[in-house]
């Protein structure tokens, strides 16, 4: 008498598991959270280079991204009109090459889908100056900046390596900056223009919990 369940087949036995988990991560990296990592010093001193942060992305589904706020987004290759491609390289695509198991193959990589983390200095509508030092005034009063120590230098001559700028910022953009002004790519320097539309915006950094010596929340 043959058992009233049907069998199930081999093949769903072993990788039914493998695929839910593999759906599993990557519905909630994309829609709820993800862990990422700090690559460079353009954020020093306040975070270190290889810091491990907590990215939570329901946040901006329902606000704008606010000053102040550390936020990871889409490389400037992806949408600034003078630096992507010719065709901007799909969700699915950058899914494959960013998954950890292809980070051990060279030239897989696409800048198009890289992550960027920065801090929002200016929000749309905002009148925006920032120095040759990186010193920022928002609508013509200097900003309060405890988290910036580096700022660029200048010469015997006051002229500085650093880009000032001048702008008012559009609705649904913002201005971001790196709080290394000294050394970091940011809205200063991109080719197609300062701003950072609002819906390129992945999530905000809300947690450091690595290493443990500076686990925490991001409150600077």
């Amino acid at each position: 008498m043959k058992d009233s369940k049907s069998s199930s087949h081999p093949f769903w036995d072993f990788w039914g598991p493998i695929f839910m988990t593999i759906a599993l991560y990557t519905g909630i990296r994309h829609y709820i959270a993800e862990a990422r990592y700090i690559p460079s010093g353009s954020m020093l001193p306040g975070l270190q280079i290889n810091d491990r942060l907590l990215i939570e992305k329901l946040t901006f589904r329902g606000r704008s991204p606010k000053r102040g706020e550390i936020v990871i987004f889409n490389s400037p290759y992806s949408f600034d009109p003078l630096l992507r491609g010719k065709q901007r390289p799909s969700i699915i695509q950058c899914a494959v090459v960013n998954f950890p198991l292809f980070a051990f193959f060279a030239g897989v990589g696409d800048s198009a889908c890289d992550a960027y983390i920065k801090r929002v200095i200016a929000i749309g509508g905002d009148q925006v100056l920032i120095n040759s030092k990186g010193e920022v005034s928002l609508n013509g009063i200097r900003s309060s900046e405890p988290y910036v120590t580096n700022f660029c230098d200048l010469d015997q001559s006051a002229f500085s390596s650093c880009r000032d700028l001048k702008v008012q910022v559009p609705i649904s953009h913002v201005l971001v900056l790196g709080d290394n002004r000294s050394n970091s790519w940011d809205s200063r320097y991109w080719p197609g223009g300062p701003f950072l539309p609002e819906k390129e915006i992945l999530g905000r950094a809300i947690w450091r919990f690595w290493p443990i010596n500076r686990f925490g929340s991001l409150d600077f």
